[in-house]
């Protein structure tokens, strides 16, 4: 059977937030708001199906805007992909979900919708907008009531670090499907919000011990960030596979890998947490694009200035978005990395 390829699809910049870690409209840098036409959005999906078609993959898309539910040929997205029952989750905001809308979301096939918490409610609120937490959590049993995985999604960082044990115990008080957590990706090269590599570790001690107490709660914990792989293999809970294949990724960061994303404006980037076009969907095809020698910029493992000398290349990477956002070089060092090497 064939294996899913995943693709995150921005259809619009569209937003009622204005978040200060954002991608679009962080550092007040008056980006202008796009929003794909629907016809625009109906190419990309084709050419992503082909793509899929001809590496014998099958295509899952994440959509995501800004808040998609704002982009106003919405439901005939979702209904597009319901007739080729194309399966999808939803990246969004909470403000404009209801009963009826998650009912809805849910006849079109929708799996997950993931909302966002980055603090407790004075902290989160700041990030975003005043009111959202409560607003966000009380989002979880419409969801979870019209069949959708409610997920949440935590940015860390050195600002709200103190408050990830608490998140993890109220997002499962409210009874949501997935809890996981990334690092956050600066847009500068500024550095006050850098955690320190034991800072770091701490933390995923910290988190993984919660998550054993809390086994059989009824919300499940992805170890998204691939640094876990690294504390895990400390732990002596993962154990490198014997007989391997010196030339294979086969785990660890998906950028260039088994991941593409999309804006709206049709770039493609290897990476949406970092600077990395590669092409143009509206314009280039897809499959070339994840073929081409511009996606193969990302593939020199051996340019990974301390991964390359590690045993878990093969597994972890950590995250080249973070190295990029603080050195620009998504090769540098991951400056969380605890790992003497």
């Amino acid at each position: 059977m064939a294996k899913f390829f995943p693709f995150q699809f921005h259809i619009t910049d569209d937003c009622d937030q204005r978040c200060i870690h954002c991608y679009i409209f962080s550092e007040e840098n008056d980006k202008p708001i796009i929003t794909m036409d629907y016809e625009d959005i109906v190419k990309i999906f084709n050419n992503c199906i082909d793509m899929c078609e001809r590496l014998d993959r099958k295509p899952f898309f994440t959509i995501t805007g800004g808040d998609p539910i704002l982009h106003p040929d919405f439901w005939k997205v979702l209904e597009f992909l319901k007739d080729r029952k194309i399966p999808f989750g939803i990246l969004g905001n909470p403000f404009h979900l209801d009963d009826e809308v998650c009912r809805r979301l849910a006849s079109y096939g929708c799996r997950f919708y993931q909302l966002s918490l980055d603090g407790l409610e004075e902290t989160h609120d700041y990030f975003r907008k005043k009111g959202s937490f409560e607003i966000t959590l009380s989002k979880i049993e419409p969801l979870k009531k019209a069949g959708i995985h409610a997920n949440i999604m935590t940015t860390v960082s050195k600002t709200n670090i103190d408050e990830i044990p608490g998140i993890i115990e109220k997002v499962v008080e409210y009874g949501a499907d997935l809890f996981t957590f990334a690092r956050y990706c600066p847009t500068s090269l500024e550095k006050s919000a850098q955690m320190t590599p034991m800072e770091y570790r701490e933390l995923l001690d910290i988190c993984f011990k919660l998550y054993e107490k809390l086994d059989g709660c009824g919300t499940n914990f992805s170890l998204k960030d691939h640094l876990w792989t690294l504390y895990l293999y400390e732990n002596g809970l993962f154990k490198i596979p014997q007989n391997l294949d010196d030339d294979v990724i086969y785990d660890g960061c998906n950028c260039a890998n088994g991941h593409l994303t999309i804006l709206p404006s049709g770039d493609v980037y290897a990476c949406r947490r970092m600077e990395s076009k590669v092409g143009n969907g509206l314009t280039e095809s897809i499959y070339d694009i994840f073929t081409g020698e511009n996606m193969n910029y990302y593939r020199q493992y051996e340019k990974f200035e301390k991964c390359s000398k590690c045993e878990l290349l093969r597994f972890c990477r950590g995250c080249p978005a973070v190295s990029y956002g603080y050195t620009h070089d998504s090769y540098s060092p991951d400056p969380q990395c605890w790992k003497e090497v």
